[in-house]
This record gives C-alpha cells, structure tokens and sequence, in this order.
C-alpha cells in the first residue's frame, strides 16, 4: 500500500470479538490501526497477536470519556453485546453507547473524519415485519431489561444522523444481525457460544422458551467484509445498511446442529424464555447486495465448524473440560 492510500484507523471496542478482526482485517490492507477499548468485555488475548505489528497500537481508554488523537477514519465498536454483558451495568451500557457516540462524533467533527457506527439489529426490536428492513423502525419496549441497549443503540443512530444534517459529520451506519465465529468469549451468553461450549463440555443444552424463535446467523469473516465495504461507499450513502446472514434457522434446529458436530451426548432442556427476547430475527439484505455488492458466503455448518474448532482450543487451555 501506498503511503498516500495508507489511513490511520481508530477502532473503539478494538479488543472485543468483532473489533479485534476488524483490527485484523485493516492490517492487512495496510493500514495504522489505533485500537482503544477499556477491557470490560475486551481482551489482550484478543489482540495479542497484533500487538508486535509496527502499524498497530492499543490503548486503555473509556469512550465515556472524549478522545484527543488524529486520525482519518472511526469505526465504532465500544459496548456490550451480549445480555449478560449489557445487563450487569445498563446505565454503564446506555452512557457507553450514547456518551461514547457524541464523543466519537465530536472528534470526528474535529478531525474531519469519516465515522462508521457498529449499530445492531436490535434497533428492530421484537420485529411486526419480517424479514426486517432498514425503512422498518421497530417494536421496542423502552423500559424493559434489554432498553440499556436496544436503546442505547437507537439513540447513537439519532446522534450520528443528526451530527450528519447538522455538523455535515461523514457518517456511515451499519446494523448488524447476529454474528459468531472465534473469539467470541465463552460466558457471554449469546446462543452460539453457549451451545458449543455446552455442547464441548457435555452439557444439558439450555434454550430459552420452545426453540421455534429464529435468527439468522453470520459468520464474523463475512461480516467484517460488508462492514469494510461500507466504509468504502462514497459520501452519498449514509446507511443505515443492514449486514448479516438472511438464512434463517430456528433455536431448535441450531442446537440439533451443534450437538451432531460436536458429537455431543448433551441433551436439551427448555426455560422460560427472557423478557422481550424478539421471535423473529432475519435481516432483508437488498440494500447491501446493491450498494455495496456483498452477500455472506459462509454456510452455517462451515462457520459453526471453524467455531468449535476455536472452542475446542480455548477449553483446553483453560481446562475448564
């Protein structure tokens, strides 16, 4: 890469599970990757292997807190995502994703850079439409135990848009849909990790309610991918962009899916399923396959297999087999 070509990135939330491959991903196209997170769901096992990268430098910082550097492009990653996560501190976790907004898009402002804002799925709640679209806006309980984060998130996409309309800020806004793939943490409750990791160390197999709610499920490669290419749309196409896998599969069929990779004698067990966990979730993808030419090509049972492979390792090594 050119020197010319060559951008200094700064990625909040850069040790988490999805931040530390974007961090990977802008490495090896050559770019400065400055990565801040404050480890409260992070990890330098993470990164770890990034960290003797010339072009790569982490710091320990809150974005709670406003941020003094330069830099050309932003992606914002920082904020629980898991419930158990989100849910140990939800005002940490509203503060983190609004707080940590406006001082992104300060700085952003400041710097003249472009800003890419990692908002979720969530935003669509427990969706009336389906699959969901990016003109839907949602069935969201604002009082509920998930509002810390459902929105958290909808009010950083009021921020960044309005940032945008009246700072004239350079924003980039993309939903994510369910991910998965390796480094996601082992007790962070979401459904893949907690199955295989049940699954792995034989287990009952928890799933909350019957098992017919449906997700859609992209593996963390493909994802990172719409996610670069949206930063690489030019200035005309703010987002929102839906980003994620529209194969839809029910809760049942997944855990049937990982007991038979696994070769697991693990049985399944039903609870009650949480307050406000959604019933349906499949993202509508048009946008994407026509403004950015990207569609996932990583079928679940090859990305569950590279994810147990991640399991299987971690498990090991901490011995918690």
């Amino acid at each position: 890469m050119s020197t010319s070509s060559r951008k200094k990135i700064l990625v909040t939330g850069g040790a988490g599970f999805l931040g530390s491959h974007l961090c990977e991903s802008l490495l090896s196209e050559g770019h400065d990757v400055l990565c801040v997170d404050n480890f409260f769901t992070g990890s330098k096992d993470n990164i770890k292997h990034l960290i003797s990268n010339s072009r790569f430098e982490l710091m320990r910082h809150d974005v709670t807190f406003p941020l003094y550097v330069e830099v050309d492009q932003i992606y914002n990653f920082a904020c629980p995502a898991s419930p158990v996560h989100y849910q140990f501190d939800p005002v940490q976790t509203t503060k983190t994703s609004v707080h940590g907004a406006i001082n992104m898009l300060g700085l952003a402002k400041r710097v003249r850079a472009r800003i890419l804002q990692a908002s979720t799925s969530e935003i669509y709640g427990d969706p009336e439409v389906h699959p969901q679209t990016e003109d839907y806006c949602g069935r969201v309980n604002p009082i509920g135990i998930r509002s810390c984060y459902d929105e958290g998130k909808r009010c950083a996409e009021t921020l960044f848009f309005d940032y945008h309309r009246q700072h004239d800020v350079d924003i980039k806004v993309v939903r994510i849909f369910n991910t998965y793939g390796p480094r996601m943490h082992p007790e962070d409750g979401r459904v893949v990790s907690n199955f295989i990791v049940q699954a792995l160390k034989g287990e009952d197999i928890t799933i909350f309610g019957d098992g017919s709610q449906t997700r859609s499920f992209c593996y963390v490669d493909d994802l990172i991918k719409g996610i670069i290419k949206m930063m690489q749309t030019g200035p005309g196409l703010t987002g929102p962009v839906n980003i994620g896998n529209p194969s839809e599969f029910t809760i049942a069929e997944l855990a049937q899916k990982v007991i038979s990779l696994v070769n697991s004698k693990s049985r399944i067990i039903y609870l009650p399923l949480p307050q406000d966990d959604p019933k349906q979730r499949q993202p509508d993808i048009s946008l994407a396959k026509e403004k950015l030419n990207w569609e996932p090509s990583i079928v679940l049972t090859d990305g569950l297999v590279k994810t147990i492979g991640y399991f299987e390792k971690l498990l090991s090594v901490n011995s918690y087999k």
